[in-house]
């Protein structure tokens, strides 16, 4: 935009309208330049101001000309058609296009700043050594692998190099607030930036902080908001009096209702309200709801807090120097109590209160229950249920990311490489522990748990169910991709060599699913400097992600070699029949247990408090009218559906077998 001086008769017309400047040849305008659209307001150091013709609508349906009117500017440059009224100090930004200001007591750039990028959380562990320097590229597979490879010293120095030189990149002593903007009724700003229509309303403090937004991904900050020290990305909403300190907020967060967080990292679609959290690791999906839940020091993703959900991190030693990890998926009842350090299986549930300290990690989709003060593991049982099917589906659906540039890397696979993994080894350890036991005992004990030897027999079936739906349903996406006569041969040549790229273990990086061997592959590349800039370190990981079906495949190979044994290249038209209709036994198995899970939502119980002045009829009434029944009910109707469905696809494939 090309910019000239301000006439002599536009200063005397801008002094006629209330407005003071110590140094007026420092006043610089448009072309276009009106001065009756300045009013009332006071200029030093360097000022530009751009062209103002046109008519802003506000909140509450007022219309205004574009304009500065009763405010103070330092250093500051306007852009067009940007509307600032009853602002007490703006200094040192540029205010870009159709921004719109008002009834705000400072937006001020105070010394040189990097807009929260640099500030280093005391994440997972408040005793210290897991340090996590947050940026406004930070993603949670990033994050994942700085928190919890420590191990490895030189790769955490390579990667705090490389986000440092990032780092570098951001500081200046100039502010933005960038076009489509607005920031209305709110106290002090303080070094932060503000990031493509994103909306400040209300807050009482923004300090040291950057408000990441783009046109297709709005960010909101709201009222009675106070944050030091952040980054809030595109699509999330902080609002409802919420206290963030030394925060990372990722993509589509919702931060609400009181809740406060100090030292914590909040990625993909999480969501606070109402409670607390302290060097929290929420990795994507981690939701806590209610009031006095305490998430500390704890490794979340796909989780839900039940009400009073609490740990505790230290043990009246040393000090709060332990930490948790609940796998993905995992979720607490109300007023859980977990004493850190344990560790809680993927797509588990927790209830009670445990005292001890226990690793569930080789057993997903487990209880973990409190009785007579034991920790009791039953496992698998949680495969069973309608809340984990549930979970599984709606994930996805409710991604509330827009922006084109997504950071976290999510697989929402429930069965996957990694779960259906630990469901084999989890096999493997009850049948020793049961091999191992006296007929006499009532309880196995494993890793600080116990496990009901009766059980034993049982839950190894039920994660014989998962196991097989792994398998068939991969087949089956194989074979479906398969047109031909000849589908054996063609099958065959899918089939991927696995002696270079096979990887027995599988881990999930906050999210992102892969094998071990990618995992250590990418932390070779950056410390031999192949990986060396935070732009080529995303690409690396999108890469791997990627990468995700290929890998399934080769240890699907292994895994049908290790259970048929054979070479995979033997594979026959029997054992393919066998698989297939093994998968459709399981999965039509697994659809009824979850059915009959679901059915207990619409027993005699759970019509208590239906029809409250009246008989059973009309309690029976009550109850339909607001809940329906169990035969028309979407999700059970979609279970239904399904099993139909694998019966269909079943029986296609077998007839082109």
């Amino acid at each position: 935009m090309a910019f000239r001086e301000l006439a002599h008769e536009e200063i005397v017309a801008l002094e006629n309208n209330g407005c003071f400047c110590d140094n007026w040849d420092s006043v610089m305008v448009a072309e276009s330049f009106e001065t009756d659209r300045i009013r009332n307001s006071t200029f030093s150091g360097h000022i530009k101001i751009g062209s103002m013709t046109d008519t802003k609508e506000l909140p509450g349906n007022r219309k205004i000309k574009s304009g500065i009117y009763n405010s103070s500017l330092h250093n500051t440059e306007v852009g067009n058609n940007t509307y600032i009224s009853n602002v007490k100090n703006i200094a040192n930004y540029i205010v870009e296009e159709n921004v719109q200001i008002e009834n705000v007591d400072s937006i001020i750039v105070d010394g040189t700043t990097t807009f929260g990028n640099g500030t280093e959380l005391e994440i997972l562990n408040e005793g210290g050594g897991r340090e996590l320097k947050i940026f406004d590229q930070l993603t949670s597979q990033i994050a994942y692998l700085i928190v919890l490879y420590r191990h490895d010293k030189q790769f955490i120095e390579k990667l705090e190099s490389m986000i440092g030189k990032y780092v570098d990149n951001k500081k200046s002593d100039v502010g933005y607030v960038k076009k489509g903007s607005s920031i209305y009724n709110c106290g002090q700003i303080k070094n932060v930036y503000v990031g493509d229509y994103a909306a400040i309303s209300g807050s009482l403090k923004l300090e040291e902080g950057s408000v990441i937004s783009c046109s297709e991904a709005p960010t909101f900050v709201g009222f009675g908001v106070s944050a030091n020290d952040f980054i809030i990305h595109s699509g999330s909403k902080v609002d409802g009096g919420a206290i963030i300190d030394k925060c990372f907020i990722g993509q589509g967060v919702k931060i609400s209702k009181q809740f406060s967080a100090e030292n914590s990292a909040f990625f993909a679609n999480c969501e606070g309200f109402h409670g607390e959290a302290v060097s929290l690791f929420a990795g994507p999906y981690t939701v806590s709801h209610h009031k006095s839940t305490l998430l500390i020091a704890g490794l979340y993703s796909f989780y839900n807090a039940g009400s009073g959900t609490n740990q505790s991190n230290h043990m009246y030693k040393l000090g709060p120097l332990h930490q948790g990890i609940m796998e993905r998926g995992s979720k607490t009842g109300s007023f859980n109590y977990l004493l850190w350090p344990c560790r809680v299986g993927a797509f588990s549930a927790c209830i009670g209160k445990h005292y001890a300290n226990f690793d569930a990690s080789d057993f997903p989709f487990s209880y973990i229950s409190e009785e007579d003060g034991l920790t009791v593991l039953t496992p698998a049982m949680n495969l069973l249920t309608v809340g984990t099917k549930r979970d599984s589906e709606k994930w996805g659906k409710r991604d509330r990311r827009k922006d084109p540039n997504l950071l976290d890397l999510i697989n929402f696979e429930l069965f996957s490489p990694y779960t259906v993994g630990k469901m084999v080894k989890a096999q493997s350890i009850l049948k020793e522990l049961k091999e191992n036991a006296s007929r006499d005992q009532e309880y196995v004990s494993y890793n600080g748990l116990k496990i009901k030897r009766l059980m034993i027999r049982t839950t190894s079936k039920y994660y014989e169910i998962g196991i097989s739906i792994f398998i068939g349903k991969v087949l089956f996406s194989m074979l479906n991709e398969l047109s031909s006569d000849n589908i054996i041969d063609d099958l065959k040549a899918k089939f991927i060599d696995t002696d270079d790229i096979y990887s027995g273990e599988w881990t999930d990086i906050a999210g992102m699913i892969t094998s071990v061997n990618k995992a250590n592959e990418l932390i070779n590349s950056i410390n031999t400097d192949q990986v060396s800039t935070v732009d080529e370190l995303r690409s690396a990981l999108n890469e791997i992600h990627n990468s995700y079906s290929i890998g399934e495949r080769v240890w699907w190979q292994k895994l049908v070699e290790n259970r048929f044994g054979i070479k995979i290249n033997e594979i026959n038209a029997e054992i393919i029949t066998q698989i297939i209709n093994d998968w459709v036994k399981n999965s039509t198995k697994l659809n009824n247990m979850i059915a009959k899970d679901a059915q207990k939502e619409f027993d005699s119980f759970a019509m208590i408090g239906f029809g409250i002045d009246g008989n059973e009829d009309v309690k029976r009434s009550d109850f339909l009218s607001v809940r329906g029944d169990y035969d028309t009910n979407s999700f059970v109707k979609s279970l239904n559906s399904e099993i139909e469905e694998f019966q269909i696809k079943a029986e296609n494939i077998l007839k082109m077998i």
